[in-house]
């Protein structure tokens, strides 16, 4: 599945949602993980209706969008779109968090990943 993670290096997760320039973009199955780009958010208005459609326009494809924020209009956005945002337990490494989730993958998944999964 495809996990997108805001990120102004490619290797923590250290961006808001909707701050966010750019997203690392990885392919993560329990047994491998790879980086497959970055994606660039065009600037939009600073209409949140804007913001929003920018980044839901380039993450359509994903998963699971990790953040270090979101607010609750833009997830309720992502959700609609079956994409599931997930907050970052504070500093975080992207490598650290697909660890996490390759585990669980490996294992029993909860319900609302193996949903996720069946995008």
């Amino acid at each position: 599945m495809k996990i997108a993670f805001a990120t102004s290096d490619n290797q923590s997760i250290d961006q808001h949602f909707g701050w966010s320039t750019q997203f690392a973009i990885w392919e993560v199955g329990a047994d491998e993980s790879r980086f497959l780009s970055m994606v660039d958010i065009e600037p939009a208005s600073d209409h949140e209706d804007d913001k929003i459609d920018a980044r839901l326009k380039r993450l359509a494809d994903c998963t699971i969008v990790y953040v270090t924020e979101i607010g609750g209009p833009a997830a309720a956005r992502l959700v609609a779109n079956r994409i599931h945002p997930v907050k970052s337990r504070g500093h975080e490494t992207i490598r650290e968090v697909i660890g996490r989730i390759q585990a669980v993958l490996a294992n029993n998944p909860p319900p609302w990943l193996r949903r996720a999964m069946q995008k």
